[in-house]
């Protein structure tokens, strides 16, 4: 039983770095994958650099169990707008293509790793 399920998981090719999301593949993106973390940033931003290697790290760690996206707020306004973001970094996780979360500001990577792992 367990390589049908490591088969079924392979044939996702699930990513194992942040794949780039903008407003108009978002929706796909969510669907996609079980479950999703999308991080909204922006290059000027201070604290969305200093979550960025988390990010980095936590998508080669939890490879085949969540993909992570990376949504550049400067370049893309429609889905900032759509959720009501107001501050970034802001990270949405979804599950199923459905919103189950969000986390606004910097994290250490072992909270966030920590909130993530609550959704498996």
């Amino acid at each position: 039983m367990a390589e049908l399920k490591s088969d079924a998981k392979s044939d996702k090719k699930m990513p194992t770095e942040p794949v780039v999301v903008t407003d108009a593949d978002f929706d796909k993106f969510v669907a996609k994958y079980p479950l999703v973390l999308v991080d909204c940033w922006a290059p000027w931003c201070g604290p969305c650099r200093m979550v960025a290697p988390v990010i980095d790290a936590l998508a080669k760690e939890m490879s085949g169990k969540v993909v992570f996206g990376k949504l550049n707020t400067d370049e893309n306004s429609v889905i900032p707008n759509k959720f009501s973001i107001s501050a970034i970094p802001t990270m949405m996780m979804f599950k199923d293509g459905k919103m189950i979360d969000r986390i606004i500001g910097a994290q250490p990577k072992e909270a966030l790793a920590a909130r993530i792992k609550r959704n498996f």
